[in-house]
């Protein structure tokens, strides 16, 4: 961590360069002699990655910037501020701390909040940005989390992780088992020290694995913003005994998308199906990856069109947990039909289809945009269908 990078005009330098070409820096050079030419350029493209994802971040002063993986891999500010209202009590350790925005939303809700890092280099930027966010009650410890369980006897209202999901042999891994540290194998050391624990892990993973791994499972979070998942949240309880509750959740800028279930209401509920009515909808991305297909038409009242289309169909326009359009035609699917359409120009989706929506575009000339929907499908009865559709 080279301090000099926080002078004054060396940050006047990264701002009024934030949106420049960095090849075109890296060729001219910058003319500090403190600072490398690398270093300014790794704080440029790390704090302009910040601008969507950390805004408090990108506009608090004097903020060090690690290198731009550190950025990608951590939590945003959206999906922080959401977990950190899942908790309650008094302390929290997070075990593989990163850049310390997780911990950051927990201090807001918790009164002692510890920070493990065992990247020394990111464990001092951590400590130095939680003093320029005039943060008081994170407490940064630069080891490796499961260590600092080991080494003492505190217990802790919540345990919080996000395992990496890169293993130095195995490259990127799709299994608890197999990330670092390894969750399903310390479940007894974690619980040691709480009776909660929290875990992140990315939306790749299978739900069915992850229940299979934990064991202790009592609620899942499918946490999705502007539709599109971004992370799983479990939320684990020695003992539990009860069923498994999921929570969807689509953060959106205007309002959010919630819709949740238990494993059993999905597993024993039979979807209504219906051919396509006078409306068309299209679950979000947190609904889908939560497989709530069944327990969806049965809570709202809406039809399925096909057992594995995932879209669904009402005669009324009803509020629905993603996007909604109004159907103008239902066509048989052949070169004839499409033709006589007429449609030069949509957006196209596929559910239960054969075809690509790139295969789709070039087989009937059509480019992408514009109001009109067409949605390719199986419907009810087995036949592929399109629908014309607007929203």
């Amino acid at each position: 961590m080279n301090k000099d990078i926080l002078n004054t005009e060396i940050q006047e330098f990264i701002d009024k360069n934030i949106n420049s070409d960095i090849n075109s820096i890296l060729l001219k050079g910058t003319p500090f002699s403190n600072v490398t030419t690398k270093e300014i350029v790794e704080q440029i493209e790390a704090k302009k990655r910040c601008f969507k994802k950390l805004p408090t971040w990108f506009k608090t002063q004097n903020i060090y910037f690690p290198n731009k993986l550190n950025i990608e891999q951590t939590s945003s500010e959206t999906t922080a501020k959401y977990k950190s209202e899942l908790i309650s009590g008094n302390s929290i350790i997070d075990l593989t701390g990163g850049f310390g925005v997780d911990c950051f939303y927990f201090s807001k809700w918790l009164k002692n909040v510890s920070h493990c890092e065992l990247n020394t280099k990111l464990s001092k930027i951590v400590k130095h940005n939680y003093q320029q966010l005039n943060i008081k009650n994170i407490t940064t410890i630069n080891t490796d989390g499961l260590d600092e369980l080991k080494q003492n006897s505190n217990h802790y209202d919540w345990i919080y992780m996000d395992p990496s999901r890169r293993h130095d042999s195995k490259g990127k891994v799709f299994f608890l088992k197999d990330c670092l540290p390894n969750v399903p194998e310390n479940l007894e050391l974690l619980f040691d020290h709480t009776k909660n624990i929290m875990v992140k892990t990315s939306p790749l993973l299978d739900i069915s694995v992850g229940i299979d791994e934990l064991k202790h499972v009592k609620t899942i979070h499918v946490v999705a913003v502007n539709n599109e998942v971004k992370e799983l949240l479990w939320i684990l309880e020695r003992d539990i005994n009860t069923e498994i509750f999921i929570n969807t959740i689509n953060l959106k800028s205007d309002t959010n998308e919630v819709f949740s279930f238990t494993l059993p209401e999905e597993q024993q509920t039979t979807a209504s199906y219906s051919k396509p009515l006078s409306y068309l909808y299209e679950p979000n991305a947190a609904i889908l990856k939560s497989g709530a297909f069944n327990v969806l038409s049965t809570k709202l009242n809406f039809h399925k069109l096909h057992q594995h289309s995932h879209l669904y169909t009402s005669e009324a326009n009803n509020t629905f947990p993603g996007r909604s359009f109004k159907i103008e035609k239902v066509i048989p699917y052949n070169k004839k039909n499409l033709k006589d359409l007429g449609v030069k120009k949509a957006n196209i989706t596929t559910r239960n289809f054969p075809e690509s929506v790139q295969e789709l575009r070039k087989k009937f000339k059509i480019s992408d945009g514009g109001e009109i929907y067409l949605f390719f499908t199986t419907t009810i009865d087995n036949e592929k269908t399109v629908i014309l559709a607007k929203k």
